[in-house]
């Protein structure tokens, strides 16, 4: 225990110097926590070094337990939806080809299969974390490209959690078999769809049943619970913590309290995220780092190379423009946390080498150093190649991202296109449910019940139950979607039409009766035919049972009241005219931005008519939002206060100079004054104030000074009042600031 401590101590101390360090020299500061773990780490020899390593690995797992956490709470499925094909694309491709750049050089220096594969995984996601840092320092941040890029980078990090839970079933099963792999994938969709539907439905419940008791404690308390549990459910069936801990984030973050479980949650994380970057920092070896200086140079050239071109022509292959896909694949030129976990991943599992961590480290932070270096160099690389390429395929890839044909003019497609979608997530959705209840009745429901009644009254128990508990389900998975909108226009199309609808409802009805025969025949010893044809009449019976119906939609509607409960508060507080115009404005040339206002800025207390953006910047301000209020629209008469969020529209060039605009034009901060000082004045009768009240003393207007109380022969401090009169002779005890309370007691001398 007191190594823990000292080891601790040692840690905190040496992030916490060259942090600062690291702050004034304007650098990430996930690099200052790998140099501090360097220099309190067993391969430096002139610091002092931590103890017990074991110890501060457990802290470092809990660091990126809570970093997938709070990665989750950022990360929104439906944000993934709004986003449309074009990111999903982009960040697909890059991945698939920054991983067969990584292994290819893994194979290359005769790493072996394994190293190399995990060298891949390490290679393929770009630092959420330094980008954001690069993009604030080269306030870059209002331009269209980087949102598309933030986009990008979103889509990495849920790809990334599953490209772990890839790479954690081949380093168990040390094997490459399609049929295995295929079979993992469908298992992590299995459990993917459970906990997220399922935690959906009971977590914001829950909260909202407690939510008169939750205060910022208990909140913090009641997540990090949840976060855990599900750690604890992922390693039991075999998954990452990891895993666990990103997908109750991803939960909560559907949730309304996802901003204030954010709040509360950043400390902790902010504290075992910095011991697990240490922690890193404590395995770079340099006499590894001299002996494969090759490898780490040939890596650097490998994915600043291969992120300026893989990453180019995955944007623009997304329907980005040429400058656009250029300035985004410049801006992934490097590696950072998800590397690290990665590389913690292959080491847990004992799949990789020693040298292959600080090796990944090494290239991490000669990648990032380079990074605003390529994200400068790309608007003049844009500008080189644009030179070169044809001014008609310029033309075409300018107008790529813009609106294409309506989709009415294939009606019957798109309205297939439509319902056959909302089939597949649905019924996946809703079999995945039914598959749980199954398994749950038979794992924990068929014993008790056995044990309770004997082996057949047992069966029979169970299964009576099992399906009362699946029938909401099952029965969705043939009914949801066949009195839709698309339905009903697509049955008044034609015979081929209707056909093809009386086939999907067949399937449906096909797989739900094979999930109650797979009940009947596991529990009944009749003979197949009769389980066959009693599960078709089950299926019957619960299509036909009211109570089974409003129970299934009931149960629908609380779920997806859950989800967009986020949404719909966030409306509420915005208003009516929330910008729907946004996504539209991003497929030209001009886009939205939102924007701060600084406490300190001069434009506070200032109308929209004197400060004049429309006609200084180029920029038009759409809203202002204050606090749970916005204003849509504002007039010229609108006035802005410190903290306002403003909502302007411009081009790159316009939002970039407004927003330095803003940053500059603020008012210098005022010097520290000194803390307030309590003191004991004796009442001298040259004091102007004596004879005179407390209120006609004018101590606060003179001397800035206050009057506390007086004291009496006893003691005793009576509490001062405005009507008390100030005699010669009073002890009175004054407060305020050092300089001003020692000019009130020196007064006349």
């Amino acid at each position: 225990m007191e190594n823990l401590i000292s080891d601790l101590a040692l840690i905190l101390i040496s992030a916490g110097i060259v942090t600062l360090l690291f702050k004034r020299l304007r650098q990430p500061l996930v690099l200052g926590y790998i140099v501090a773990g360097f220099l309190s780490g067993p391969h430096m020899p002139y610091t002092p070094s931590v103890s017990d390593t074991g110890s501060i690995q457990t802290w470092a797992d809990i660091g990126v337990i809570f970093l997938m956490f709070t990665l989750g709470l950022e990360f929104s499925f439906k944000k993934i939806v709004k986003m449309g094909v074009g990111p999903v694309v982009a960040a697909c491709c890059v991945m698939f080809c920054m991983m067969s750049v990584g292994s290819a050089v893994g194979h290359l220096f005769g790493w072996g299969s394994m190293n190399s594969l995990f060298l891949g995984g390490m290679l393929a996601m770009s630092s959420t974390t330094i980008i954001y840092k690069a993009f604030d320092d080269l306030g870059l941040r209002q331009q269209k490209f980087a949102g598309d890029v933030l986009s990008v980078l979103i889509l990495e990090d849920i790809l990334g959690i599953l490209l772990m839970v890839v790479l954690s079933a081949l380093a168990v099963s040390r094997q490459f078999q399609g049929i295995e792999l295929v079979g993992s994938l469908f298992k992590l969709g299995f459990f993917l769809i459970l906990w997220f539907v399922v935690g959906v439905y009971v977590v914001p419940l829950f909260l909202q049943k407690n939510n008169r008791w939750m205060n910022r404690e208990t909140l913090l308390i009641v997540s990090l619970g949840l976060c855990f549990l599900l750690v604890v459910m992922a390693g039991r069936v075999g998954y990452s913590s990891a895993f666990g801990a990103f997908m109750m984030g991803s939960i909560l973050a559907e949730t309304v309290e996802a901003e204030n479980i954010e709040r509360v949650v950043s400390p902790v994380k902010d504290l075992f995220g910095a011991i697990f970057f240490v922690s890193v920092g404590m395995l770079v070896d340099p006499a590894v780092l001299v002996r494969y200086w090759l490898p780490i140079a040939v890596l650097c050239t490998a994915i600043i190379g291969g992120q300026a071109v893989f990453g180019s022509c995955s944007f623009l292959l997304s329907g980005q423009p040429l400058r656009t896909a250029i300035q985004s694949g410049f801006s992934l030129a490097q590696i950072g946390e998800f590397a690290f976990i990665i590389a913690s991943l292959g080491t847990t599992l004992g799949v990789t080498d020693p040298f292959l961590y600080p090796v990944v480290v090494a290239v991490s932070i000669i990648t990032t150093f380079f990074t605003p270096y390529m994200i400068r160099a790309a608007t003049p690389v844009a500008r080189s190649v644009e030179r070169i390429v044809p001014d008609n395929v310029l033309h075409r890839l300018s107008r790529r991202h813009k609106p294409g044909r309506p989709a009415e003019t294939l009606p019957d497609e798109h309205l297939w296109k439509r319902l056959l979608t909302a089939l597949v997530g649905q019924v996946g959705a809703y079999l995945t449910l039914s598959i749980a209840v199954i398994l749950l009745a038979f794992s924990v429901l068929l014993p008790l019940s056995r044990g309770l009644l004997g082996h057949w009254p047992g069966n029979a128990v169970c299964g009576v139950l099992t399906l009362l508990a699946a029938s909401p389900f099952l029965r969705a998975i043939v009914m949801r979607k066949n009195h839709s909108d698309e339905w009903k226009q697509l049955r008044r199309r034609g015979r081929l039409s209707r056909v093809g609808l009386w086939l999907t409802f067949a399937v449906r009805y096909v797989m739900a009766a094979a999930a109650v025969y797979y009940v009947l025949d596991f529990l009944s010893p009749l003979w197949w035919p009769w389980h066959a044809a009693a599960a078709l009449l089950a299926v019957l019976l619960m299509v036909v049972s009211r109570r089974v119906k409003w129970t299934s939609i009931k149960m629908e509607r609380t779920f997806l009241q859950n989800l967009r409960s986020r949404e719909v508060m966030a409306r509420h507080a915005a208003g009516s005219g929330a910008p729907g115009y946004a996504g539209r404005l991003n497929s030209r040339n001009i886009h939205i931005a939102s924007l701060d206002v600084p406490e300190q800025s001069l434009w506070a207390g200032k109308r929209l008519g004197e400060l004049g953006f429309s006609h200084t910047d180029g920029v038009m301000v759409a809203a202002i939002v204050r606090g749970a209020h916005r204003l849509n629209v504002p007039d010229a008469q609108a006035m802005l206060f410190p903290g306002d969020r403003l909502e302007v529209i411009g081009d790159d060039e316009s939002l970039q100079a407004f927003a330095a605009r803003l940053g500059r034009e603020q008012h210098p901060l005022p010097p520290l004054s000194s803390g307030l000082q309590l003191r004991r004045l004796l009442v001298r009768e040259d004091l102007p104030f004596v004879g005179q009240t407390l209120a006609q003393s004018g101590m606060r207007e003179r001397w800035h000074c206050m009057a506390v109380g007086f004291e009496d022969d006893e003691g005793n401090i009576e509490p001062a009042t405005a009507s008390r009169l100030i005699r010669r002779s009073d002890v009175m005890w004054v407060v305020g600031e050092e300089s001003d309370v020692r000019l009130l007691v020196n007064w006349g001398r």
